[in-house]
């Protein structure tokens, strides 16, 4: 059986499942899974394309996951508690578990950015957004997103760019 995965082939997942007003700035964004079309299980892999003005997740930190990016095309701001950096073809970051300084990357260039999000993929995980009233509870797959103190948000639901 071959091994080689062709990210052209694959459905790319377009938009985000935050709960309206939090979706706005990522419904353009699209990823390729990687991971899961290999068949990986310890670790997500995904092929990142965000067009102009578009954002990779709102600022977040996991309890549990690390997480590593890496531009392949393209330039994106990243943004962190220190405040913002820009990277660009060939830059890489990364984000340890349990680490409360935030991040996100946001493309305000005028072409399209390609990157490589790498994620372990860790029972017990949750997510804070520290800029917003939005939690990821703990091993929340799907995406089940609440208010700070527990109220889940009524209307989760995948978003593109299309929807209104």
């Amino acid at each position: 059986m071959a091994k080689r995965i062709d990210a052209a082939d694959l459905p790319p997942v377009v938009g985000t499942l935050y709960p309206s007003p939090y979706d706005v700035p990522c419904r353009a964004r699209e990823r390729s899974k990687l991971g899961d079309a290999a068949g990986l299980t310890q670790f997500g892999v995904n092929l990142l394309r965000l067009p102009p003005g578009a954002w990779s997740s709102q600022r977040h930190w996991h309890t549990h996951s690390d997480e590593f990016v890496y531009v392949l095309s393209g330039e994106v701001v990243l943004a962190t508690n220190a405040g913002e950096e820009t990277l660009r073809a060939g830059d890489a970051a990364g984000f340890v578990a349990g680490d409360e300084d935030g991040h996100h990357l946001m493309n305000r260039s005028d072409t399209d950015a390609l990157v490589l999000e790498i994620g372990t993929r860790v029972d017990g995980d949750a997510a804070t957004y520290p800029d917003i009233d939005l939690l990821m509870p703990a091993d929340a797959r799907p995406a089940v997103y609440t208010r700070r103190d527990g109220t889940p948000y009524a209307d989760i639901r995948r978003r593109g760019p299309d929807d209104d």
